[in-house]
């Protein structure tokens, strides 16, 4: 690398870093003025506590969240200073052409984009995990913690053969009622396993069921049995029965793998809110290569109003993109949608909008 590669990459990373520096302390005294008042309600509660099980997960959400928005903001922030100082002219002038001038940029965009992947992939879920915890514990309201709660109408496939039902159950006191369980060869039930209540003991996961009913299907009869409790094991347990898209926030992306394929194979109908989680972690990072270009290109050259209009310019064309990323993540919950096309779109648009200043900037 060049001197000049060596200046703009040291310079562009500093304003990145700053830019960051001025966001989260914003974020965070935003965050301690809405939330004050629910810190004081628990006596209980210590500042260590506080800081070391709140702040410091939020902070590392929220640095993750900032990235792209500050390395955005940074390069508007830097190029408009170069161009303003006429040093984009000496750098022209010295036949350095837009695609050469863009490589430290680049070098800069990957050095983020690599850290923003190993965060969103495995080091923000286990934060958010801790983070979530804390506000389930001391911020969020009753009706906020009693929603996932009770599970509905839940249906169930364990294996290839067997299937299972539950009226309602609570999650809190592992227990339910209206439970059955199928067991079919092929398109043929074979038996039957009904019962009034079912219990989950997380000691020896255990489930004790009550005033139970069996049906076992032969050739030519059947067979019923009943009784009042007995204890057997089923392949679940009560956290399979949830699936909110909150949770896929707390699974690094090989648990979550993981719990996409099993939940697949038991038969769950709609996974695109977890499919949505898991391509937003890598779309989003990649859009830095994206801004990068827009940003630059907007502010490569000297324009009346200087950084002001750029700055303008460039936060517009960032809440576009934001607007247009959380239009395209509830679209792509939708069940029997493409959720990778949807959470890839934005990513496409303005791909083109980078593509198009590009070319121009080039000229």
């Amino acid at each position: 690398m060049k001197i000049i590669d060596w200046y703009i990459l040291k310079r562009f990373l500093v304003t990145f870093l700053f830019t960051l520096l001025i966001l989260i302390p914003i974020a965070v005294a935003i965050d301690i003025s809405e939330k004050i008042d629910n810190f004081l309600e628990h006596a209980d509660l210590g500042f260590y506590q506080i800081v070391n099980e709140y702040y410091v997960n939020f902070i590392i959400y929220y640095t993750n969240t900032f990235m792209p928005l500050a390395l955005f903001i940074a390069v508007i922030l830097f190029t408009s200073k170069l161009s303003n100082n006429t040093e984009i002219i000496a750098i022209t002038n010295a036949k350095v052409s837009f695609t050469r001038f863009m490589y430290p940029y680049f070098i800069g965009a990957t050095l983020v984009t690599i850290l923003s992947l190993l965060m969103n992939h495995f080091v923000v879920p286990n934060s958010s995990k801790v983070r979530k915890k804390f506000e389930k514990q001391y911020i969020n309201s009753r009706k906020q913690k009693n929603e996932l709660k009770y599970v509905n109408d839940f249906s169930l496939q364990l294996t290839d053969s067997t299937y299972i039902f539950i009226r309602r159950f609570d999650t809190d006191r592992n227990s339910g009622y209206d439970f059955s369980s199928e067991l079919y060869d092929g398109l043929k039930l074979k038996s039957k396993l009904a019962a009034d209540n079912i219990k989950f003991n997380p000691k020896d996961s255990v489930f004790t069921i009550h005033n139970w009913r069996k049906r076992q299907i032969y050739k030519d009869r059947d067979s019923i049995f009943s009784g009042n409790k007995i204890d057997t094991v089923f392949n679940f347990t009560p956290k399979d029965l949830i699936y909110k898209s909150a949770l896929s926030q707390e699974m690094p992306s090989d648990e979550l793998i993981k719990f996409i394929r099993v939940s697949e194979k038991r038969g769950v109908k709609n996974l695109n809110a977890y499919f949505v989680e898991f391509h937003k972690r890598t779309s989003l990072p990649i859009a830095t290569y994206i801004l990068t270009v827009i940003a630059v290109a907007l502010a490569f050259r000297k324009k009346r109003g200087g950084t002001g209009i750029n700055l303008a310019i460039g936060v517009g064309i960032m809440f576009m993109y934001v607007f247009l990323m959380k239009i395209s993540e509830v679209l792509g919950a939708v069940a029997g949608v493409n959720s990778l096309l949807y959470v890839w779109m934005p990513n496409l648009f303005f791909g083109l909008i980078a593509a198009y200043l590009y070319y121009n900037a080039r000229k």
